[in-house]
């Protein structure tokens, strides 16, 4: 029998496709004993980089295949690939007016469109906080991958192509500025510190204390270069220096 070569460290084989096209049939109280074998952080973890997985491929609008879905994002977790998707789901129709469509049944291909039905009770208040997350993530990924400084119009246009507008009042984080500039910055998330000598007044936007000690740049780069399909030594100087921050 032939041998397949072994990613490192991913614990998956190389090769076809297929050993990450299907998906096992559970039934709910498998899924709900697989769950409860995870912890919740890992779970939120999961549905979040789906979302953003998502999102990068709608931007682009490439058609986004189940196979990818599970070969870069879910991975070991396929046991409860039902629970992340569709967690990952409500937060995208929440969150960013979209819903994740199957346009091709045979080969499991999706696409997102627009729509925005409302999710309420205990579900709602779960995706609001992994929202939340997610949209700080993307702020913190973008901050460093600019050099650890980005001015807040820069940052703001990255979050406009990704449907998020400052200026309007949105549907699970209401004034979206506020959480940035206020309640990011009253967390030690982000730090906001003006830019002299400009007028209008700018300002820009680095990586608070708490981000600093819950993630690192290490994580980051590795989530970027995933969404990007790269490694993470293609950028040179962020990818030292989060080895020397390691």
């Amino acid at each position: 029998m032939s041998q397949r070569k072994r990613s490192r460290g991913s614990g998956f084989t190389q090769g076809d496709d297929d050993d990450f096209s299907v998906v096992p049939t559970q039934t709910p109280s498998q899924v709900q004993r697989n769950l409860e074998s995870r912890s919740q952080e890992e779970i939120n973890r999961k549905v979040t980089e789906l979302v953003q997985f998502l999102l990068v491929k709608d931007q682009k609008k490439i058609p986004i295949k189940r196979v990818d879905i599970l070969k870069k994002v879910i991975r070991e977790y396929k046991d409860v690939y039902s629970e992340i998707v569709n967690r990952a789901g409500r937060t995208l129709q929440q969150v960013f007016g979209l819903q994740m469509v199957e346009v091709d049944t045979k080969h499991h291909i999706y696409i997102l469109t627009s729509s925005l039905p409302r999710v309420e009770g205990e579900n709602l208040k779960q995706d609001i906080q992994t929202a939340k997350l997610g949209l700080l993530i993307i702020i913190l990924s973008f901050i460093f991958m600019k050099g650890n400084s980005a001015k807040d119009s820069a940052v703001w246009e990255f979050l406009r192509r990704l449907r998020v507008q400052p200026g309007e009042k949105h549907e699970v984080f209401g004034d979206v500025k506020k959480l940035v500039t206020e309640e990011f910055v009253r967390q030690k998330y982000l730090e906001i510190t003006p830019i002299p000598l400009t007028d209008p007044p700018e300002f820009n936007y680095q990586w608070g204390l708490r981000a600093a000690k819950e993630t690192s740049k290490k994580d980051v780069l590795s989530f970027v270069a995933k969404m990007q399909n790269k490694e993470p030594s293609f950028w040179i100087s962020q990818y030292n220096e989060a080895k020397a921050n390691t």
